[in-house]
């Protein structure tokens, strides 16, 4: 028995017992086999039935790591099936598998507090879960907001603050999910990040129109002006890192981008 072989049973095994009742799918009379379909694998891991059946027959097909992840979400694998379906179909190890940490460390927090900028820590599917009271005092109180309503990308294209301006809004839009295109083809979580993109086709229809362009950036940056009471506006540039102790969270740092606003800055500081 070759590889692809034994993959192309593995699948079929893995899928086949899985009832679909356990995925909220309807047993259907016709339904032959007790488990899923090849059609309901394909569309629960977002890809097509052809280039699915194709790669469970064995055939030479290439699946990236984040479609594996989403398949190995799927068919409920466990960590070591999950490593063995990364050696059949790409021959080397799985990335190691991280869970998204929705916690900032207390040094972490520590470094937000003595930062004289604003900066937050952010999930992978954009909840803000750290920030100071700078960030606090300029952009929002996260602490006022409930944990379900602190998803940085639903607030940035649900608020009307930021549709003054009809074009600026709409650069804004086509940024932000050009980013989260990214960040979801990467996601070892795409039901968290597919119950927001729903979400936001129901009420963005700027999103609507940007999600079906092709553009995708895999850095987050851009400049931004605020008016801040008393002092005027304030005009910073953000740039996003990563958490070395929490590799799935995205620290973001907003500095001022002129003396002007720097000097504004120092006043609420």
């Amino acid at each position: 028995m070759t590889q692809r072989e034994e993959l192309s049973r593995f699948l079929k095994a893995a899928r086949a017992r899985i009832k679909p009742s356990e995925l909220g799918l309807p047993q259907g009379e016709r339904r032959r086999a007790t488990g899923l379909r090849r059609e309901e694998v394909a569309s629960l891991a977002g890809m097509s039935v052809t280039w699915y059946t194709w790669f469970e027959q064995g055939r030479e097909v290439q699946l990236s790591a984040a479609m594996l992840e989403r398949l190995s979400t799927v068919l409920r694998l466990n960590p070591q099936e999950r490593e063995y379906l990364f050696a059949l179909a790409q021959h080397r190890p799985a990335p190691l598998a991280l869970p998204p940490d929705e916690e900032v460390a207390p040094s972490v927090q520590h470094m937000l507090d003595s930062l004289s900028v604003p900066a937050l820590v952010m999930t992978p599917d954009w909840t803000v879960i750290g920030w100071n009271r700078l960030v606090a005092r300029i952009f929002r109180d996260y602490g006022k907001l409930a944990p379900s309503e602190r998803n940085l990308f639903k607030i940035l294209l649900l608020s009307e603050d930021y549709r003054e301006d009809e074009q600026e809004y709409r650069d804004l839009v086509r940024r932000l999910t050009a980013r989260f295109k990214w960040d979801y083809s990467r996601a070892t979580n795409p039901e968290v990040f597919e119950a927001i993109i729903r979400q936001m086709k129901e009420q963005c229809e700027a999103f609507r129109a940007c999600w079906e362009e092709s553009e995708v950036v895999s850095y987050s940056e851009g400049v931004q002006s605020v008016e801040v009471e008393p002092v005027g506006r304030i005009t910073f540039q953000h740039t996003s890192y990563a958490v070395e102790q929490s590799p799935t969270q995205r620290l973001v740092i907003f500095a001022p981008v002129d003396a002007v606003s720097a000097e504004r800055l120092g006043a609420l500081v």
